[in-house]
C-alpha cells in the first residue's frame, strides 16, 4: 500500500520517518523551553517525565524510553540521584538489573512541569479533535510497540 501526499515534492515530505521526526522535533522544542525555564534540562526532564507515575523501571527500559543512550543515562542519573531527584533500587530477582524511581522531593519539583506538559499537549491535539487524537496516541503506540524489539539502546536526540 502506498500513501502519497499528492501536494509532496519533496520525499521527506512523504516518508513516514522524517515526517515522525519533525512533528517531534517541533513539538518537542516548544515544550523543551518551558523545561528549561523550569530549571531542567531536556534529558532530565525526560527522565522525570518517565518516572512521574512513581513506579521503578530498570536504567534500560529507561533509556529506552528517553531516547538515550544507556551509558548517558547512567550518567545523567548520578546527577539526578545527588540532587535527590531519583533512587536506585536493586531488583528484586536480578542483581545484574538496577531499578530507578523518582523520589518524593523528585516529584514535587517536577509536578508543576507536569502539568505544563498535559496544556501543552492539549494545545497541541486540539485543533484534531478528541476521536482523532487519541486515534493517533494509540496508532503512536502501536508502532512503537511493533519496532521496540529491533531498536537497541537508544540514541542521543538532543
Amino acid at each position: 500500500m502506498t500513501l502519497h501526499a499528492p501536494e509532496s515534492r519533496l520525499f521527506v515530505d512523504d516518508y513516514l520517518p522524517a515526517l515522525l521526526a519533525q512533528a517531534s522535533q517541533l513539538i518537542s522544542g516548544e515544550f523543551h523551553k518551558v523545561a528549561r525555564q523550569h530549571g531542567f534540562s531536556v534529558s532530565e526532564w525526560r527522565v522525570m517525565a518517565s518516572l512521574a507515575d512513581g513506579e521503578a523501571i530498570s536504567i534500560g527500559d529507561l533509556a529506552q524510553v528517553t531516547v538515550t543512550k544507556q551509558p548517558t543515562v547512567t550518567r545523567l542519573l548520578d546527577r539526578m540521584e545527588a540532587k535527590g531527584q531519583v533512587e536506585r533500587l536493586p531488583h528484586e530477582s536480578d542483581r545484574r538489573i538496577t531499578l530507578v524511581r523518582i523520589t518524593p522531593q523528585g516529584a514535587e519539583a517536577v509536578a508543576h512541569l507536569m502539568k505544563l506538559a498535559r496544556e501543552h499537549e492539549h494545545r497541541v491535539l486540539e485543533p484534531f479533535g478528541l476521536q482523532r487524537a487519541e486515534e493517533l496516541k494509540k496508532t503512536l503506540r502501536q508502532m512503537i510497540a511493533l519496532h521496540a524489539d529491533q531498536a537497541g539502546d537508544g540514541e542521543d536526540a538532543e
